[in-house]
C-alpha cells in the first residue's frame, strides 16, 4: 500500500462516547504493537507495514486511533503523527494517547515508571502533541496509577486542568479499579475508562463496566482478543515459537495448562464464526461489544490485512445462544477469571 495514497472511508457504526461529544466506531485502531521494540514490545515491526495498517484501519472506517506516549518510548505516537498527517482535519479519526508511564532512565529496556506528578503530566501533553502532530489530543488517560508518591486526587486534577485549558478534549483513567474511579469522580467527570477486557480477563464485569455504565463513563476495552490467543489463527506451536523480544513469549497465558483452556475458549468462538461467515477474530470482539457498559473496542494490527480479520466486529452482534455457547465454554475449561454471563 502506498503511504500517501488518499483515503476513501467506508462509514461504521457509531455510538456516544459516555458524556463526550464524541461518537466513536464500535472497533478502533491499538497502536501498542507499532511501537517496535522496549520492554514490553511485541517485537521488530516494519513503520512502513504501521503506517499503511492504520490507514487501512481508517479506510475500512474505524473513526478513532489508541495509542500511549510509553509504547515503543514515543514511536507509536510518532507513527500514528504520520500516518494521519495527509489526512485533512476534518477527516481525520479521533487521537487517544495516554500519560503517566516514563522509561527507566536507569535502565531503558526495563519496566516503565509510573509518575503522577503534574509537571511532568505537563511535560508528557507537550511530547506527545509534538509526536502526533496535533494540536488538541482527543482524549488524553492516565495510563496506570501513580506509584511515585502523587496521589490519585493531585493527578487527576491535573488532568482536569488541561481538559479546561483545551490542550485535550476528555479526560480518562486507564487500568483503574472502581475505588479508584469514585475517588476520580468526585473531583470531576471521569470520560473514559480504559480496561483489559476480553473472554479470558473478565474481571472488569463485575464491578467497573457496571460503575461506568450507572456513571455515564464511556468504556474502551484493550486487549479484546487476549493478545492473539483469541484470533483463530494462535496454536501450541506458536505460543512456543515467539521470540524473546515479544512480551507474550514470557506470559503464563501463553505456556502450559493455562494456554490449552484459553484455546478451548478460541474454538468454541471459532464455531460460532463458522456458523456466521466471520472471522473468529471479530467473534472475540464482539464478544466484549455485547457486555453493558462496553463503548468500543481497541484492536492492533501490524499490518493492513490484519485489520481486515477483525473489521466484522463492528457490526456483528451475538445471539443470546452465541453468548451461551462462549460462556458454557469459558466455563467448561476453566480459562481465565470474572464473570462469564451477561446479567
Amino acid at each position: 500500500m502506498d503511504d500517501h495514497a488518499p483515503i476513501v472511508s467506508t462509514p461504521l457504526p457509531v455510538r456516544p462516547f459516555g458524556r463526550t461529544d464524541m461518537r466513536i466506531t464500535r472497533v478502533g485502531f491499538g497502536s501498542w504493537a507499532v511501537g517496535g521494540d522496549w520492554a514490553v514490545g511485541w517485537g521488530s515491526q516494519d513503520d512502513n507495514d504501521s503506517i499503511a495498517a492504520i490507514r487501512h484501519a481508517v479506510a475500512r472506517g474505524t473513526n478513532w486511533i489508541d495509542t500511549a506516549a510509553i509504547y515503543g518510548l514515543g514511536h507509536s505516537e510518532e507513527i500514528v503523527g504520520a500516518a494521519v498527517a495527509d489526512i485533512p482535519r476534518s477527516e481525520r479519526p479521533y487521537i487517544f494517547t495516554k500519560c503517566g508511564l516514563l522509561p527507566n532512565p536507569a535502565d531503558r529496556d526495563g519496566m516503565p515508571l509510573q509518575v503522577g506528578a503534574p509537571a511532568s503530566l505537563r511535560r508528557e501533553v507537550e511530547d506527545s502533541l509534538r509526536r502526533l502532530r496535533v494540536e488538541r489530543i482527543d482524549l488524553y488517560q492516565m495510563h496506570w496509577p501513580a506509584q511515585d508518591g502523587t496521589t490519585l486526587e493531585t493527578y487527576w486534577q491535573a488532568l482536569l486542568d488541561l481538559k479546561r485549558e483545551g490542550k485535550v478534549r476528555a479526560v480518562g483513567l486507564s487500568n483503574h479499579n472502581e475505588a479508584q474511579l469514585k475517588a476520580a469522580e468526585a473531583l470531576g467527570h471521569v470520560d473514559t475508562l480504559q480496561p483489559p477486557f476480553s473472554a479470558i480477563r473478565r474481571d472488569v464485569a463485575a464491578a467497573e463496566l457496571p460503575w461506568c455504565d450507572a456513571h455515564g463513563t464511556g468504556v474502551i476495552v484493550y486487549s479484546p482478543m487476549q493478545a492473539g490467543l483469541l484470533s483463530g489463527s494462535f496454536s501450541v506451536e506458536r505460543a512456543a515459537s515467539l521470540p524473546a523480544n515479544d512480551w507474550r513469549s514470557r506470559n503464563a497465558d501463553f505456556k502450559g495448562e493455562a494456554l490449552r483452556r484459553n484455546l478451548l475458549v478460541a474454538d468454541a468462538m471459532r464455531a460460532v464464526a463458522e456458523e456466521r461467515g466471520t472471522t473468529t477474530a471479530s467473534v472475540a470482539v464482539a464478544w466484549t461489544l455485547a457486555w453493558p457498559g462496553v463503548t468500543a473496542a481497541i484492536v492492533g494490527a501490524r499490518l493492513p490485512r490484519q485489520v481486515d480479520g477483525w473489521i466484522d466486529a463492528a457490526h456483528l452482534m451475538l445471539t443470546e445462544g452465541e453468548m451461551a455457547a462462549i460462556a458454557s465454554a469459558i466455563e467448561s475449561s476453566g480459562a481465565g477469571s470474572g464473570p462469564s454471563r451477561v446479567k
